[in-house]
């Protein structure tokens, strides 16, 4: 039985069974809103696993489920040496996110990661600590920051609304994910750089480590994919 993880809810989990559904696989819950429970008509031996998007990187490694649909930034974020542990199978067209890195707008000279790695030297040089870049993407940005040379920061765990912890005086700064840069704009931040992070967006994924590949290579031409 291949076991499918897609998204418990949400404007995600939506998108991905219309993805399915236009492949000829109705992917629906089953029971309540509250219970994680769904099925699936089109395809045989296959079964709906409804978790969080955050929580499909983790299921994929471990082989509990043999696909996943979620965001390529939480693969990349949560699984280190990622291409060993999943296979990118399709991009599903959605979810379309940029990791970006912003600053409050009133720091009128700060536009690149130039000037952002100068105002770093600068303040940890003022206040005897480096700036701070709240984020939960710490595996993305760090690497992200090194090979843009900039050193001169620490980065501050955020779980919760990020874009207010400047405004909240915990961070001076944001990594985080935005599509339309509206939740930035009233919080007075502003993106800087030529380039996001990285860009992100809805991808269904093959676990390496569930096995079952004939199975599973026989479901993903059935939605016309083909496995390498």
């Amino acid at each position: 039985m291949i076991r499918l993880g897609v998204p418990s809810k949400g404007r995600l989990m939506e998108q991905t069974f219309d993805w399915f559904a236009a492949r000829g696989v109705r992917l629906s819950r089953s029971g309540s809103e509250r219970e994680y429970a769904g099925r699936v008509d089109g395809a045989e031996n296959v079964a709906l696993v409804l978790l969080s998007a955050g929580e499909i990187p983790r299921e994929l490694r471990a082989g509990r489920i043999h696909l996943g649909v979620t965001g390529t930034d939480l693969i990349r974020e949560k699984l280190a040496g990622w291409r060993s542990h999943v296979q990118e199978l399709a991009p599903m067209g959605f979810g379309h996110a940029d990791l970006i890195l912003a600053v409050p707008t009133c720091w009128a000279d700060c536009d690149s990661l130039d000037d952002f790695a100068s105002i770093a030297r600068d303040f940890r040089a003022e206040h005897g600590f480096r700036l701070r870049i709240a984020t939960k993407y710490h595996r993305l940005v760090r690497a992200y920051l090194s090979a843009q040379e900039v050193a001169d920061y620490q980065l501050v765990d955020s779980q919760g609304a990020t874009e207010g912890t400047v405004a909240n005086l915990t961070a001076e700064a944001i990594a985080d994910i935005t599509s339309s840069g509206e939740t930035l704009r009233a919080n007075h931040l502003k993106i800087i750089g030529d380039a996001p992070i990285m860009r992100s967006q809805a991808t269904l994924l093959r676990s390496v480590a569930a096995g079952d590949t004939d199975q599973v290579a026989a479901f993903a031409g059935q939605l016309g994919l083909a496995m390498s």
